[in-house]
């Protein structure tokens, strides 16, 4: 799978913009600010709907306009798909496959599947817990399109229980009331939420071991065993550590759960169970030795770390279907020649590669491929300046 075409309109910097692209490593090179990474943020919308910069739309689009638009050539198994968003900030956004439009935007999501690594991922490992769940449900979608329905139902179903806790606070009688109407959302919560639970407990396992070997191979000294997860469910879902047997059991102790907390709810205003709630626990060492990434691990463990769960989302993916795109954002400026070098072995043989650097110096020799400089709003391909 790769991108053979893209089209911006009113996009981040680019009042329009049209880019031939090629399977293999392609380079866009310039200074911070000049809009190299709004290049490849623009096709890592279109695999995930959202950027991995802002949280929402509104700053995507470029200033004094109303609309951006994204359209990307795909080419997978030889044939090649036109996939198109249309940006409407404060309005529904609109996507389009092959110029018809689809029911709901969300349904784009997972037919083009980038892998991006980026300075922002330390935040994965030092960052709070809604960055390990937004990565994630984010590969979770990647995986099984299908579930960006359900997380947007949780979401919104989250929003509106919130909203009736709120109301019940400080008043006996909008207590009554909101109890009344309490176990309706109770339900809809449990049949979203251990939905996305047990697809999060699938994950984990399947990627622990992809993050092992990563981490063995980007780490100095390190063996698979180093680095390890752990799911940690804001209600206890097994019995002594167990894997629960099924979206039962799970729905039985979250529903457990609720009825024991719904007092404290009531008075917080607030949902407190649920996979709102989780966090990724993530650890480095063996034995007695063993603690967790977040607090515990040096600059470069954390980088480190960091690495190999994006190239364990990668090799997950690859092994599941098509090589995902993969795209590093002006990440080798911030690895050192180890780290750089190894990287760049475990991805150089990846259907398409598109780097970022602010010098061409940064870019390793077997991901220079295509050139484009990047400045003054343009993108211009390196052999073009020369001629």
């Amino acid at each position: 799978m790769y991108v053979a075409h893209l089209t911006l309109h009113d996009f981040r910097s680019y009042a329009d913009l049209d880019l031939e692209l090629t399977p293999g490593a392609t380079a866009f090179v310039g200074r911070n600010g000049q809009g190299k990474t709004n290049v490849v943020e623009a096709i890592d919308y279109l695999s995930r709907l959202a950027s991995h910069r802002v949280a929402g739309d509104a700053p995507l689009v470029r200033a004094g306009t109303e609309q951006a638009l994204i359209r990307a050539s795909v080419v997978k198994d030889g044939r090649t798909a036109i996939l198109e968003v249309e940006l409407n900030p404060g309005r529904s956004n609109r996507a389009r496959v092959n110029r018809s439009q689809l029911p709901r935007p969300r349904e784009l999501v997972g037919l083009v599947r980038t892998v991006l690594f980026a300075p922002e991922d330390l935040a994965l490992v030092k960052g709070d817990p809604s960055e390990r769940r937004r990565f994630l449900d984010d590969l979770l979608v990647l995986r099984t399109p299908r579930l960006a329905d359900v997380r947007a139902d949780y979401e919104r179903i989250l929003r509106q229980r919130n909203t009736l806790l709120k109301s019940a606070r400080g008043s006996s009688m909008r207590r009554d009331a909101a109890l009344a109407t309490l176990d309706v959302w109770d339900e809809q919560l449990v049949r979203a939420g251990t939905e996305i639970l047990a697809a999060r407990l699938s994950l984990v396992d399947a990627l622990r071991p992809y993050v092992g070997k990563s981490y063995e191979t980007v780490a100095r000294g390190a063996s698979r065993e180093d680095a390890e997860m752990e799911y940690r469910a804001s209600f206890p879902w097994a019995e002594a550590g167990q894997p629960p047997s099924g979206h039962p059991e799970l729905s039985s102790a979250m529903v457990a759960e609720l009825a024991a907390r719904r007092g404290e709810e009531l008075d917080r205003g607030v949902s407190l169970v649920g996979p709102h709630r989780d966090d990724l626990l993530m650890t480095i060492g063996n034995g007695e030795n063993r603690l967790p990434v977040r607090g515990y691990a040096s600059h470069g463990e954390s980088w480190s770390y960091a690495l190999a769960l994006r190239l364990a989302s990668y090799d997950l993916l690859r092994a599941e279907g098509d090589d995902p795109i993969l795209i590093l954002d002006d990440v080798f400026a911030e690895l050192d020649t180890d780290r750089r070098g190894q990287l760049v072995d475990l991805v150089a043989g990846a259907e398409q590669v598109l780097v970022t650097a602010a010098v061409e110096a940064d870019v390793p020799a077997a991901l220079a491929g295509v050139q484009y400089t990047v400045g003054d709003g343009r993108v211009r391909k390196v052999d073009d300046d020369r001629e």
